[in-house]
């Protein structure tokens, strides 16, 4: 079991082996597993396809900060370069790149708002010049990243309780 709580999820929301939730959390122990697995789905699929591993944990490390997740954010700064970094900036919409910025705004909208999205917005991706297989990965990292913020987070409170 302590290799599940070496996780993604187990280190954000601080979660060790010895901690009182590991005998509660052992009997659900296949949904971290499972979690784990479908980081590295999202974040570093071989071939990486349209979005590099980089720019995936650039766009995970923005989610986290919209999320207010700075552990999680944290994780995912280790994860691209320099390069990447205004991609993580939540004050950053694209610059003059068309493509990034369509990227941006649909992150940031599922994000924050997932109620207002529309086929218009799957539309404007692919007006940008999104392939629909990039909009299928990008729409597997948004919702496993903000999915994963959200379980972290949920962790943290009941290790609070």
């Amino acid at each position: 079991m302590e290799d599940i709580f070496d996780s993604v999820v187990g280190r954000a929301a601080g979660i060790s082996s010895s901690h009182p939730l590991t005998g509660a959390l052992s009997e659900r122990e296949d949904i971290l597993r499972l979690t784990e697995a479908s980081h590295d789905a999202a974040l570093k699929p071989e071939p990486s396809g349209g979005l590099s591993h980089s720019e995936r944990a650039a766009l995970a490390c923005r989610m986290c900060l919209l999320n207010f997740d700075y552990e999680l954010a944290s994780h995912y700064q280790k994860m691209f370069s320099e390069t990447e970094a205004s991609i993580a900036d939540p004050n950053f919409y694209g610059g003059d790149d068309t493509r990034l910025k369509a990227i941006i705004v649909h992150t940031d909208l599922i994000t924050r708002h997932p109620e207002d999205a529309t086929a218009g917005h799957i539309t404007a991706l692919k007006a940008a010049g999104v392939m629909e297989s990039d909009i299928v990965c990008l729409s597997e990292l948004i919702a496993f990243t903000n999915y994963q913020a959200r379980l972290t987070a949920g962790l943290r409170l009941m290790t609070e309780a």
